[in-house]
């Protein structure tokens, strides 16, 4: 367990930045974001022969509903190379000694790692890790399947726009031609960003989050966070928040309308957060997840038939590892969550026959 001072804080945005694994799930102004919406964390780290950083765990923590004890988790973490047993030794010790402050129940992490890895997965799981290899989508704690951009890197914007297939190539120009304007916006757009969120989660079946995490994220993340707003006609018709952090820039959040689609707005908002990411020098952007990108058939399907029009490449990651310390309460836990999630599907079947 580390001591926050203004020298070790740079010294570990540095480390985190800089690293392969790392991204703006372990920062800092991550641990700040959600310190406002109920979760503690704390930082532990292990260092080489010379003194320096050579892993790092964010770990976030909350408390159990209505039972004693809390829930550990760090996301897109442990940030080290998963070949190197001994900083990975050192880094799940010092975790157990915050499950054990915390009366953790369980430690939850998901890795920068892919599917594939399977020596960097058996590494994790000899440290007592419970593992489902493919786990379905939907369960796990971060999309497991993301699209990406993963060949941006000294490339110009030309080049990477005439990577796109031509279709979509078409639909950014339609956009442009249409008058779409796609601006940075600051926490003047929010109302109207809320507004696009509501009818989008309506749209695709998922609760969006309260407008007020959205500006704090817009707050504690700063200039390396960005709304984007298109407006047609005056009128706001498609918003998204991304990050830029460590040569990574993430699409996190996005929101449109049900009008307007014809103008393509949203595939010039792409455009210019993927020229963000150029301009930047990053060498990956990332269009976040693409649940069940393998069947035609789902519901959301859409998402990735978008998103695969910039020409980029599905990315399996490996998902969730837990350590359980507390199997009772664990279940209970899970138990509850699944009560919980059952509960909103009927809530949501109920209210749409409600509407017939």
């Amino acid at each position: 367990m580390q001591e926050l001072t203004p020298e070790f804080l740079k010294e570990y945005d540095s480390f985190v930045r800089g690293h392969a694994a790392g991204g703006f799930m372990q920062t800092v102004e991550w641990a700040r974001l959600k310190k406002k919406n109920g979760w503690d964390s704390e930082i532990v780290v292990s260092r080489d022969a010379e003194g320096k950083i050579n892993g790092s765990m964010l770990i976030l923590i909350r408390k159990t509903p209505f039972l004693p004890g809390t829930y550990l988790y760090c996301p897109r973490g442990p940030v080290c190379d998963f070949k190197d047993r001994e900083t990975l030794g050192k880094l799940f010790a010092e975790a157990d000694k915050i499950v054990k402050k915390y009366k953790g129940c369980a430690l939850k992490v998901d890795p920068y790692i892919l599917a594939d890895d399977e020596e960097a997965v058996e590494m994790i799981k000899s440290f007592g890790f419970d593992f489902i290899p493919h786990a379905p989508d939907l369960k796990s704690a971060q999309t497991r399947y993301n699209y990406m951009l993963t060949d941006i890197a000294g490339k110009t914007e030309e080049e990477v726009f005439m990577s796109f297939k031509q279709k979509t190539r078409y639909n950014v120009r339609v956009a442009q031609k249409h008058g779409v304007e796609c601006k940075i916006c600051g926490e003047e757009a929010l109302d109207e960003f809320y507004r696009l969120t509501k009818i989008t989660g309506e749209r695709d079946g998922f609760t969006p989050r309260p407008k007020e995490y959205f500006r704090d994220m817009l707050r504690e993340l700063g200039d390396w966070c960005r709304l984007y707003m298109c407006y047609y006609e005056g009128k706001a018709v498609s918003g998204a928040i991304t990050t830029r952090y460590g040569g990574k820039t993430c699409y996190v959040y996005g929101a449109s309308d049900n009008a307007y689609r014809n103008v393509m707005p949203n595939y010039l908002m792409q455009w210019e957060m993927i020229k963000w990411a150029i301009e930047g020098g990053c060498y990956q952007y990332d269009f976040q997840g693409i649940c069940f990108w393998y069947d035609e058939n789902h519901p959301l399907y859409g998402v990735y038939r978008f998103k695969k029009g910039f020409n980029g490449e599905v990315v399996e990651f490996a998902g969730d590892f837990d350590k359980v310390y507390r199997k009772s309460v664990d279940n209970t836990v899970k138990f509850m969550v699944e009560a919980r999630k059952k509960l909103f599907r009927l809530r949501k079947k109920v209210k749409k026959a409600l509407k017939r």
